[in-house]
Parts: C-alpha cells; sequence; structure tokens
C-alpha cells in the first residue's frame, strides 16, 4: 500500500488534532455544566447533608453509579440512537460531544461531591448562623473553599475526555482515535500509529501540567 506524502501525513495529523481538541474543550465544558450541579446536589441531599432528601439522593446516586459503571465503548454505541435524534447523526467530532459528555458528568459530579465533602463544617455553620440561605453556603462557602480541588477534577476529567475522544474513533467519531483506527490499524501504517500516540500523551502531559500549576497557585492564595 502507497505511504503518504509528508504533506498529507501532516495534514492528517493536524486536522485530527484540532477534531480532538474541539471535542475534548467543548465536552468538558458540557461535563463541567451538567456535573457541577448534580455534584452539589449530591452532597446537599444526601442523609447527612445540609439539605437532606433520602429521594433525590437516590435518584443522583443511581444516575451516576449507573454512568460510572458502564465501560465508555458500550455507552457509546449503545447512545447512538439518541446522539442521531439529537444531532442528526452519529459520525463526526460534533456527534462525538454527546456520549463523551454523558460518559463523563457521573465521574466528575462525584469528584464534585467529594470535593465539597472536604469543605470545613465550621465555616457552613458560620454563614448559617448569621442567617445566610442555602445559596450564600453554595456561592460563598462551598465552592470557594473547593475550588483548588475542584480544579483538580476537573484537570482529571479533562484527562479522561482526552482518552474518551479517542475511543470515539470506534464508531468514526473524528480526531486522533479516528486516524488511529483509519490509517494506523486498517492500513497498517506505523508511522500514523506512532505520531497519534506520541500527541495523544503530549496533549496528557501538557493539560495535566497546566492544571497543576492552577491548583497550586488557588492553594497558595488561600
Amino acid at each position: 500500500m502507497r505511504s503518504l506524502t509528508s504533506e498529507r501525513f501532516q495534514q492528517l495529523l493536524l486536522n485530527a488534532t484540532g477534531e480532538t481538541l474541539y471535542m475534548v474543550l467543548l465536552a468538558a465544558l458540557f461535563t463541567v455544566a451538567i456535573g457541577l450541579p448534580v455534584g452539589v446536589l449530591l452532597f446537599l441531599t444526601r442523609p447527612q447533608g445540609i439539605l437532606p432528601n433520602r429521594g433525590v439522593s437516590w435518584l443522583l446516586n443511581a444516575l451516576v453509579n449507573t454512568g460510572r459503571a458502564l465501560p465508555f465503548v458500550v455507552l457509546l454505541i449503545a447512545l447512538i440512537p439518541f446522539t442521531r435524534l439529537l444531532v442528526g447523526t452519529t459520525l463526526g467530532s460534533t456527534a462525538a460531544i454527546v456520549p463523551i459528555t454523558l460518559g463523563a458528568f457521573p465521574f466528575f459530579a462525584r469528584i464534585v461531591e467529594n470535593a465539597l465533602d472536604e469543605v470545613d463544617r465550621g465555616r457552613i455553620e458560620a454563614v448559617v448562623s448569621m442567617g445566610g440561605t442555602l445559596w450564600h453556603i453554595v456561592s460563598r462557602v462551598l465552592l470557594p473553599e473547593a475550588l483548588p480541588a475542584l480544579v483538580a477534577g476537573i484537570t482529571l476529567t479533562i484527562v479522561m475526555l482526552i482518552g474518551f475522544s479517542a475511543m470515539a474513533g470506534v464508531v468514526g467519531g473524528g480526531g486522533l482515535g479516528d486516524l488511529a483506527i483509519r490509517y494506523g490499524y486498517q492500513r497498517f501504517d506505523n508511522q500514523i500509529m506512532a505520531a497519534t500516540i506520541v500527541v495523544l500523551l503530549a496533549l496528557v502531559m501538557l493539560i495535566q501540567k497546566l492544571g497543576d500549576r492552577l491548583v497550586r497557585s488557588l492553594a497558595y492564595r488561600r
């Protein structure tokens, strides 16, 4: 089989990297937008929480546990009808954002719950004693105090999303995973396979380094 020219190789790799970044960034945005309120509700409504509600707590825990228990590849295939209904297609980077987000937000929601659990109870009680509302507790105590842990959780989630975006290539999701499958695996092009692995590793290392630096900065300011 004829090998790719240098220009074609670079163009394919550049396009695939751009698609991966597009999927990961948008999926991260939606994951945080969904996972953060779910995680806050998990913390508030549990039996020992500020706003205990057994029914809501059970429902949220069942949703999060189910989402975390399903292997992403299985979820990816199971959500094909829903993805088609939502975006009109199951192929391409935009379509892949749907299962990536739904696969990641339960993980992030649990991270949020654990981060809030580390907040000093004394600060919460102080706000309550001063007549603070639930909104005051969440917005002025819980989230600000847990911010370093939340940023660390977002970093961890984005790294996981990079892996999810690669797996989305199995069903034509685009990005580096799709490039590795179509050219590296199906066409036995070791150069493409090695290049996609290197780029994925570089993305993970860069995101982790930036996230760790931001966490240290936030922790120092406190």
